[in-house]
């Protein structure tokens, strides 16, 4: 049997944080004397990433690879200013041309904790036959649709509900043929997909779940920076 090919990744770390409050972006932002973005490079490598590609604002691309300038086996490369799909976009193009059975990962560098127990359940999982994978938690509030004003239309089942994190996994070809299939989405952030399954949900292709991790959480408001700063403090950064 041929030996595996290593799984690689595109992590997103272009948003600017404005929710957060913080002069930086997002993704720079320190947790125990470390940005954001180098904890969850750090992650991915211990789940069994080889290559990660890091998309970041054009602007701050120095401070970016200064930040992971320890974890080799990281290009960091200007994201988008339209949204985090044309942004996951940039970084597969930057990862070049790869074998369609190849693992890819898209991870979140606001999701700076993620254990490496997540992301090697879900390149396993691909590497099983999944041509798409994410890491899912069970949906602990009761959950409401409402229109657009306010007015609530109906009550999903909470059993059929789940909390989707990243890292999310897939073969190279689903993903990029996605992509290809919803590019026309990415240039406006109000019809661009909020995560990557969607648009392999969009060409028919079947998304398939793993356990995900209360740890995995997505900093997003000041609330979440500390929690992830509690956290952190608990880590072991050897």
């Amino acid at each position: 049997m041929p030996p595996l090919s290593e799984a690689c990744a595109v992590l997103t770390a272009a948003g600017s944080g404005s929710r957060l409050g913080c002069e930086v972006p997002k993704a720079l932002v320190e947790l125990s004397g470390r940005p954001l973005v180098w904890w969850a490079a750090r992650g991915l490598r211990a789940g069994g990433v080889g290559t990660i590609v890091v998309t970041a604002p054009a602007a701050s691309l120095d401070e970016f690879r200064a930040g992971i300038a320890d974890i080799g086996g990281v290009e960091v490369v200007a994201g988008s200013d339209r949204s985090r799909q044309a942004s996951v976009a940039l970084g597969l193009a930057a990862l070049g041309q790869r074998n369609p059975g190849d693992v890819v990962l898209v991870h979140d560098a606001a999701r700076p904790l993620t254990p490496a127990q997540v992301t090697a359940r879900v390149i396993d999982a691909v590497r099983a036959g999944a041509g798409a994978v994410i890491p899912v938690l069970p949906v602990t509030d009761t959950l409401k649709s409402v229109d657009a004003s306010g007015v609530v239309t109906g009550t999903p089942r909470r059993a059929d509900m789940v909390a989707v994190q990243t890292p999310q996994g897939f073969r190279w070809d689903v993903l990029t043929r996605a992509h290809e299939a919803g590019a026309s989405l990415g240039a406006d952030e109000a019809v661009a997909a909020t995560d990557d399954a969607g648009l392999v949900e969009a060409i028919g292709a079947v998304v398939h779940t793993v356990a995900g991790d209360e740890r995995s959480l997505k900093v997003t408001r000041p609330l979440d920076l500390c929690l992830a700063q509690l956290l952190a403090g608990q880590e072991r950064l050897d």
